[in-house]
């Protein structure tokens, strides 16, 4: 049963927020989506959007830590060799997207600047991607996203891992305990990861608030379509909203591509 939409606040959204915090929060989510391979059924959207459109680049927006890019990139190149993508961020996780440049130097590259995701400059072209990021937003700023993509005519594709529903609350509730259990594996290790999750153990803490809040302030993919067709007043784009169905993982999304 989906629930009303609560707009309340994230720690790492917060100005005041430590970076450090922010980052072991990034990289946790990093290491989330790679380990269990969260967003592998995005791969065809991807794929499809990529040959309609002709785009040899993506741009990732609100990047975090890096997301699902280790698991994405080696199976997007298959479809598209000599694909660039493009890290970007407000708050970008120097650290942990380096992590993934490493290990992809010829295709992915980090964007120096911070980062706005309603206002993405020009010269930054290509397929415009949102991997657990959207829920962040307001719906103005939901509408504000989707008019610079078009006002860019640059697609658009932007991905969920959770829905507005009590199971998704459960889940994340559970989410200090995988916090406890995989810190250890994450990188780039750090002594101070290890104190502020174990000895002080904020990071579970914080990941425990804002996994909740997280699900609470998820888009529906009705109310996703709706502010698609709120922003593209010209009816530029064709807009596509659904939950792909990958198993236990039910991923809503929205795409959206110039008609032209």
């Amino acid at each position: 049963m989906t629930m009303k939409r609560r707009q309340l606040f994230e720690f790492e959204d917060c100005r005041w927020f430590p970076s450090l915090l922010r980052d072991f929060m990034t990289d946790y989510l990093r290491f989330v989506s790679g380990k269990f391979n969260l967003f592998g059924g995005t791969l065809p959207v991807l794929n499809e959007i990529l040959q309609q459109t002709g785009r040899s680049q993506i741009v990732d927006i609100a990047s975090g830590g890096g997301g699902p890019w280790f698991t994405l990139i080696p199976k997007l190149l298959e479809q598209v060799p000599g694909l660039r993508v493009k890290l970007t961020d407000y708050y970008p996780n120097q650290s942990g997207l380096q992590e993934i440049v490493s290990a992809f130097p010829e295709t992915v590259e980090v964007e120096s600047r911070s980062i706005d995701a309603k206002a993405v400059p020009q010269d930054l072209v290509g397929l415009r991607t949102q991997f657990l990021s959207l829920h962040h937003f307001n719906p103005s700023d939901v509408k504000d996203i989707l008019r610079n993509a078009i006002a860019a005519q640059e697609p658009i594709a932007i991905f969920e891992a959770q829905q507005r529903d009590i199971e998704h609350l459960i889940r994340f509730a559970l989410s200090p305990i995988f916090v406890l259990l995989l810190t250890p594996f994450i990188k780039p290790f750090r002594i101070s990861r290890l104190i502020f999750t174990y000895l002080i153990p904020l990071i579970p803490a914080l990941v425990f608030w804002d996994g909740l809040v997280s699900v609470l302030r998820t888009y529906t993919v009705n109310e996703m379509l709706e502010m698609a067709n709120e922003a593209d007043t010209q009816q530029n784009y064709k807009w596509k909203s659904e939950v792909l169905n990958c198993g236990q993982i039910k991923l809503p999304y929205l795409t959206g591509k110039p008609l032209d």
